[in-house]
């Protein structure tokens, strides 16, 4: 009896198109994959022996060589995150991580090409040996990656490809319409697994209007009769969570674009004294924007005749006691001037960004610029969005000769001198945090400035009338010292930014093992500097800062090899240096002021604390789970609780940037579900219902408190809020973008 027929035509379409019995484009991943964010895999053939590339059948298909192989690559990189989408991602909208294959498919082979003889097909692989060299390249690294011995260079898990020199099959991976930030690679390991399971399968019921989903797509492990009901109420709960949220944010002023303008007039002469007082001695010894006796002298000048104050100026005052105040205990009398602050910012970067006025490319727009930004990380103002902005900072530096320095250009005070190279550096620094906060590749190199260090003065010690200074050593604490230190560091810290962000080169270990020695050297240098002047002037808040500033360049640039250690121990001092930077980051020196600005700050204050979290929930639940394979789990218990204190502080601290207006509940929710998977995994119970438990607790607390921000009714808009604003009253015709002194410079109604 003749045996069944064997299928000799490969399958090109992927397993879930097949499954549904759909046409399938053959992209990887497919469209139909993407639209319903579900895992496209496209199944291997690999049983033919390598011999037979010769024989008239394997010479017929070695034009789809290329797609098979790439498609191999893509699978083998998908499985080391299991096909889980992040549950960060879920709760958004419909496929919020799009893979996007920027490369050119090969064509699949047509029944012509199939049909040809084994002449032609010979001729036609001599014409084109480079498909034989690409096949063996691929094949190489497929071993490479086997055994282990050649770290991935992008290796930030996920979905990204292996970068190697010359590779140009570059996948770039969107979130919320932006690249998404190297942090996120770091929720993608294996260790969160269940989690992003449980996220996944109570996010899946907020979009089934969206797309096809059913209870097939849920993964298996989250099924039950005492789950299930938790999955509903945790998607319930998400929902309203993120409608209370939008709730909050109706009553920002960007979010209504006129019909108001900004209540400018600034708190009481007390308080105003008191903010600036904070901020020269905090923010201005780190970032060097303003000088502060000139400051000062602006700032009498401004209470004595307000009216005579230019737009600069005023912006320039209401930004610095704005920053202060940040750093201000909280109480009834800055309750008010907190809701001020988020218009003084928007006014100023209206002001910055509307007229091309030639009159902002000056000092004073350029630290009315500096200040921006700062204020927008410090309290959450779009500080996410901080690396798009310092494009214009950058420019406008550079627009403005700041790259150059002072010696080449027309002469100068020694004042004036020394303002420019401050502020150059404070634009350099500013620059590379965005870069890394944001993930994206840094706006400046060492090339293309050749502008000298400021010299090492106190403040005091210089004014318009200084012609010759011989500058402190070193050694000696100045108000300059902090910012020279940072700038000691900064050539290591952009070669990391760019090979981190370099699509044609590949990072090696030794090139980490490197930089990592260079920056740990800094940051040490940094530290002994400030125990030698710890009574000079230099705080713990200024060594909290220069710590945070420093040391998170070595998690992106680790994290790589940081996930292979357990595979390859030699790989397990990357390891230590994430999780030794994620500790030192939740528990700094006790400070109450740099206390305020962790629950308060965005951008490169919020990112920081994600690293965190990733890298020491993926720590705990790694040792626990081995150490229950293992039996072991008695003798490790102190060391577990070290890092379950440090988890329950991260969930204390996301708890008060929730009572601090931040509305992201995620953050919270992933904590505690990671507390309770180690906890079950301790008690040796299933991990599943204690996950849904935690999560469930979680957001019942987050939805609390979002409530009570919200109030019974909807947020009132700005002119309901008690906020004094002055109408505007636009012509027929106006653009809404005419802006003009008066309408950011209102009567002021200082008496």
């Amino acid at each position: 009896m003749e045996g069944p027929r064997r299928r000799r035509r490969p399958a090109f379409s992927c397993l879930e198109c097949r499954r549904r019995k759909i046409k399938c484009d053959r992209k990887d991943p497919c469209s139909h994959c993407v639209s319903v964010a579900v895992q496209c895999v496209h199944k291997v053939f690999r049983d033919a022996p390598e011999t037979s590339v010769q024989s008239n059948a394997q010479g017929r298909t070695a034009t789809s060589s290329p797609i098979s192989t790439t498609s191999s690559c893509a699978q083998s990189r998908q499985s080391r995150t299991k096909g889980i989408v992040n549950g960060r991602d879920r709760v958004k909208s419909r496929p919020l991580v799009a893979s996007v294959d920027v490369s050119q498919p090969t064509p699949a082979p047509t029944l012509a090409d199939q049909t040809e003889t084994t002449t032609a097909q010979t001729r036609a692989e001599d014409e084109q040996p480079s498909v034989h060299a690409l096949l063996r390249r691929i094949q190489n690294l497929e071993e490479s990656l086997a055994k282990g011995s050649v770290p991935a260079p992008s290796g930030h898990g996920g979905e990204s490809i292996d970068r190697q020199p010359g590779h140009q099959d570059t996948r770039v991976n969107l979130y919320k319409t932006r690249t998404i930030k190297w942090s996120y690679w770091l929720g993608m390991v294996d260790e969160f697994d269940l989690i992003k399971a449980c996220y996944t399968a109570a996010g899946g019921g907020l979009f089934a209007g969206y797309g096809e989903t059913d209870d097939d797509n849920k993964p298996r492990s989250f099924h039950g009769p005492e789950i299930e009901p938790l999955l509903e109420e945790i998607g319930d709960l998400l929902q309203k969570c993120k409608v209370l949220a939008q709730r909050l944010k109706t009553g920002r002023p960007s979010k209504s674009l006129g019909g108001a303008g900004f209540d400018l007039r600034p708190p009481s002469r007390e308080m105003a004294d008191t903010m600036v007082d904070l901020y020269c001695t905090s923010f201005e010894s780190v970032y060097r924007i303003v000088h502060v006796p000139s400051f000062r002298s602006e700032y009498q000048q401004y209470w004595e005749n307000p009216e005579s104050a230019t737009a600069n100026q005023c912006l320039k005052i209401l930004l610095v006691i704005s920053i202060g105040s940040s750093l201000h205990d909280d109480g009834n009398a800055t309750t008010g001037l907190r809701q001020k602050v988020q218009h003084w910012v928007h006014a100023a970067q209206a002001w910055l960004s509307g007229p091309l006025e030639k009159n902002r490319l000056d000092i004073g727009g350029l630290q009315v610029y500096c200040l921006v930004i700062l204020a927008r990380q410090i309290f959450s103002i779009g500080g996410d969005l901080v690396w798009i902005s310092m494009g214009s900072v950058i420019r406008t530096a550079m627009q403005m000769g700041l790259h150059h320095d002072p010696k080449h250009l027309p002469a100068m005070s020694l004042l004036q001198a020394e303002i420019r190279r401050r502020l150059w550096a404070t634009v350099l620094e500013m620059a590379i945090q965005s870069s890394l906060d944001s993930g994206m590749p840094p706006i400046i190199s060492l090339d293309h400035f050749d502008t000298e260090a400021p010299s090492n003065y106190n403040d005091d010690e210089i004014d318009e009338s200084t012609i010759d200074l011989v500058p402190h050593p070193r050694s000696t604490y100045t108000s300059s010292s902090i910012q020279l230190l940072l700038l000691d560091s900064i050539p290591t810290r952009l070669r990391i930014l760019q090979l981190l962000s370099n699509l044609k080169s590949d990072l090696s270990f030794q090139d980490a093992l490197l930089l990592s020695s260079e920056l740990t050297d800094s940051y040490r240098a940094h530290r002994k500097f400030g125990k030698e002047n710890i009574n000079s002037g230099m705080t713990a808040f200024h060594r909290n800062l220069l710590d945070y500033f420093v040391r998170p360049f070595l998690i992106p640039l680790n994290c790589a090899f940081a996930s292979k250690a357990q595979a390859n121990p030699s790989f397990y001092y990357s390891l230590k240096v994430n999780l030794d930077v994620a500790m030192a980051m939740i528990s700094p020196e006790p400070d109450d002021g740099f206390s305020r600005i962790m629950a308060t700050g965005g951008g490169l204050f919020r990112e920081g604390f994600w690293y965190a979290t990733c890298i020491i929930g993926r720590e705990i639940l790694s040792q626990v789970s081995e150490q229950h394979q293992e039996g072991t789990l008695h003798r490790n218990a102190r060391q577990r609780e070290l890092l379950k204190q440090a988890v329950k502080d991260m969930m204390s601290l996301a708890e008060a940037r929730m009572h601090q207006g931040d509305t992201n509940v995620k953050t919270h929710m992933f904590l505690s579900m990671i507390l309770a998977q180690t906890e079950a995994t301790e008690e040796g119970v299933p991990c599943e219902l204690r996950i849904a438990q935690g999560a469930r607790g979680s957001l019942l607390l987050c939805h609390d408190l979002l409530q009570t921000q919200a109030g019974p009714e909807p947020v009132p808009c700005c002119d309901d809020a008690g906020l004094v604003s002055s109408a505007l009253d636009m012509l027929p015709g106006d653009s809404l973008w005419d802006f003009n002194l008066e309408f950011f410079l209102p009567d002021l109604g200082l008496s």
